[in-house]
């Protein structure tokens, strides 16, 4: 089935990401990056999904994403990689989708603003994720790993709840704010990176073309 002359498709789950920048992420909000530049680790889990009359149920994907300046002044560099127990079917879907040929502003967008595109890698990923409680972790092979847990008062250490309201987000309608507590990669420069005390969002995804 096509849409617009597009593979018809749909993606459900959930995201977890992890930036350089402070708590709240200033991109959020239409405003430049805390550092002046943006590194950052994804990685999502589909629910439930499919991609023309391939099921995308219970596969992984990664990004790691780095640009030199704010996200929307482009030049950004990107290395999707997707979970090794995917079938070659989904991973060829996967790929498909993120070049933004496909539709869904979420690709579209990083497809557009990360023209340094590396070839598509598979490692085993492994999540966990509980967007209520803030917490979430993933390991992305010997490649890269976060720890996520909620956001503590200074004073007391109690847990501090926070959410992000985006009525026309193309990433995500909701998100709890969480803090990485620590993200490394050890890809190539520029996606190497090493978060300490940085954001992190948990949100649920339910994508589509428009």
């Amino acid at each position: 089935m096509a849409t617009n002359g597009s593979t018809d498709w749909r993606i459900k789950g959930e995201g977890v990401t992890s930036c350089n920048c402070a708590w709240g992420c200033p991109c959020q909000f239409n405003a430049l990056p805390t550092q002046g530049f943006c590194e950052a680790v994804a990685t999502w889990q589909i629910r439930e999904g499919h991609f023309g009359d391939t099921s995308l149920d219970g596969v992984r994907y990664a990004w790691l994403l780095h640009w030199p300046g704010a996200i929307h002044e482009g030049d950004g560099h990107r290395q999707v990689i997707i979970d090794e127990s995917a079938s070659d079917e989904q991973r060829g879907a996967l790929e498909a989708l993120m070049t933004g040929e496909h539709g869904g502003a979420v690709f579209e967008i990083f497809a557009s603003v990360c023209p340094h595109q590396r070839e598509t890698i598979t490692a085993p990923i492994e999540m966990a994720s509980d967007r209520e409680q803030r917490v979430a972790s993933f390991k992305i092979g010997d490649i890269a790993q976060t720890r996520i847990e909620s956001i503590k008062n200074p004073v007391d250490e109690s847990e501090h709840r926070a959410r992000i309201d985006l009525p026309q987000g193309f990433e995500y309608s909701i998100a709890e704010m969480g803090n990485t507590v620590e993200a490394t990669s050890n890809a190539e420069e520029p996606l190497d990176l090493k978060l300490e005390n940085t954001y992190a969002q948990l949100n649920e995804v339910d994508w589509a073309p428009e």
